[in-house]
């Protein structure tokens, strides 16, 4: 059974800096396609940044386009999330979604269509 293992959540000022990292286990190969979600108090879990290894391409919220950015490694199954420009509104509980094949883009947003899920980590900017 695949596990998916975040980290690197945490405390910071707007305007701060933290990066996120996702790392599956339990499987063998590579190949997962793995995507950052995050839920708001009170809020729907919501689509954050993913890239799409086959085609190169990587995908963003509107809300957080040019602020963060995804890379990883996909033959080793894990993930990162570097955040900058971190504002009161991206605080949230991240969470590392993966599933076992590709999906087109009108998929990826939903979280419905991914197949595990990580604990979730905690992201709180403030001060």
């Amino acid at each position: 059974q695949v596990q998916l293992i975040e980290s690197g959540g945490g405390l910071v000022q707007p305007g701060g800096s933290l990066r996120l990292s996702c790392r599956a286990s339990g499987r063998a190969s590579g190949g997962l396609f793995m995507t950052w979600f995050r839920q708001a108090p009170g809020k729907e879990r919501e689509f954050v940044a993913c890239k799409d290894w086959g085609g190169g391409r990587t995908y963003y919220a509107d809300s957080v386009k040019g602020r963060f950015t995804v890379s990883g490694d996909n033959a080793k199954n894990t993930v990162d999330l570097q955040m900058n420009v971190l504002e009161p509104e991206d605080t949230a509980v991240y969470y590392c979604a993966a599933r076992n094949r590709r999906i087109v883009v009108s998929g990826m947003r939903n979280p419905e269509n991914y197949d595990y899920w990580g604990q979730g980590t905690q992201v709180t900017v403030s001060g």
